[in-house]
């Protein structure tokens, strides 16, 4: 069970207890028109020599079972594997440079209790993974750059959007960061970056500032992802085991029916990388890019069987009991999308206040009256 735990630590977003992103929240602007979001077709599932479609690799924070995560060389280390795709996540330094961490702080990867946002570039380009070989902290323009290097064009990349940062800064400085990185003229940064986004009141930013983006929804949650079908051509990156859950079949076929593509994470055991093959995932995320290559090489030779253990079975329904937890809880803090407000009891203060006309008199005739 301590095995379970530390994934529900890792799948269970820090920001669910933070009211300073509530508040962020309540400032940004309603979503008053469809996101032009176009379908991201080079994320589909590859169709292989023998006409079979399998998921694409996609690097979870780089190659990060062999190097240390979201650095320069776990990034490289994942290119040279062969995979498709690169998923990264991205904060701001107190001074507005665009980096890439998955956590608010260098506490766990770097040894130093502060947060990111709280320290400038300059600060935070000397520090030094625990994890050897002692890498630095890229900045997004640096990973841009690489990927744009002749030989790299092929591989795309998927940004989770941390929401500690400031909506609107986070997505006008990335928006920003990208409009200045060089690029393949034959491969444009909108042909190759799909933008993650977890909440619904984050679409009206990447709507303003990445009008011509696919965008993916990032969740652990089936049943708040599933208000997204209604926009077009959004994608979704959904955790693989929330899938075993109530409503995970069903969201899952509603996804493929649209014709949207889907990527699952994290993805790291043989038995659930099989599942996600034989279940039409488009896109797979693991720390193990290789192990998923050689998973799909095997597949394509039948070796198919998926077997999973008493202690495996135990850990789902676990985690699923929390993500139902941890949904509520989502859905709850950060709403729905526009057009889908939860109701809400009125106050008693608004029941005191409620007009209420006199017998026979309608409550305009009532209003007029006073």
């Amino acid at each position: 069970m301590n095995n379970a735990k530390a994934r529900l630590l890792e799948i269970t977003p820090p920001f669910l207890l933070d009211e300073i992103v509530y508040n962020t929240f309540a400032d940004t602007p309603k979503l008053d028109r469809e996101p032009p979001s176009p379908l991201p077709g080079w994320t589909f599932a590859r169709k292989r020599d023998n006409g079979e479609q399998l998921p694409q690799a996609i690097a979870h924070r780089g190659y990060r079972a062999q190097y240390p995560e979201n650095t320069m060389a776990a990034f490289r280390g994942a290119v040279e594997a062969g995979v498709h795709a690169i998923e990264t996540d991205v904060h701001l330094t107190k001074d507005a440079v665009v980096v890439l961490s998955h956590d608010a702080t260098l506490k766990r990867c770097f040894g130093k209790p502060d947060k990111i946002i709280e320290r400038d570039w300059q600060y935070i380009s000397e520090q030094r993974t625990i994890q050897a070989p002692h890498e630095p902290m890229p900045r997004l323009v640096d990973l841009l750059g690489y990927l744009a290097a002749p030989g790299n064009e092929k591989t795309w990349l998927l940004l989770d959007i941390k929401i500690d940062n400031d909506a609107d800064d986070i997505m006008r400085l990335i928006a920003e960061t990208i409009g200045n990185a060089p690029q393949n003229p034959n491969s444009p940064w909108n042909k190759r970056i799909v933008l993650g986004c977890w909440a619904a009141k984050f679409f009206p930013l990447a709507a303003q500032y990445f009008p011509t983006y696919s965008i993916t929804n990032i969740s652990f949650s089936p049943s708040y992802s599933r208000q997204f079908l209604r926009l077009p051509n959004v994608s979704f990156n959904i955790l693989e085991l929330s899938l075993f859950g109530p409503g995970g079949s069903r969201f899952l076929r509603n996804v493929k029916a649209a014709g949207r593509p889907l990527f699952l994470w994290t993805v790291n055991d043989v038995d659930h990388m099989r599942w996600s093959i034989k279940h039409g995932a488009d896109g797979v995320i693991t720390d193990d890019p290789k192990l998923f290559l050689e998973v799909c090489e095997e597949w394509e030779h039948g070796k198919r069987e998926i077997h999973f253990t008493r202690k495996q079975w135990r850990q789902i329904v676990w985690i699923n009991f929390m993500i139902l937890l941890f949904g509520c809880i989502f859905y709850w803090k950060f709403g729905s999308l526009p057009g889908k407000e939860p109701k809400r009891r009125p106050t008693k203060a608004a029941k005191q206040n409620e007009v209420k006309p006199r017998p026979g008199v309608s409550v305009i005739e009532h209003k007029e009256d006073q």
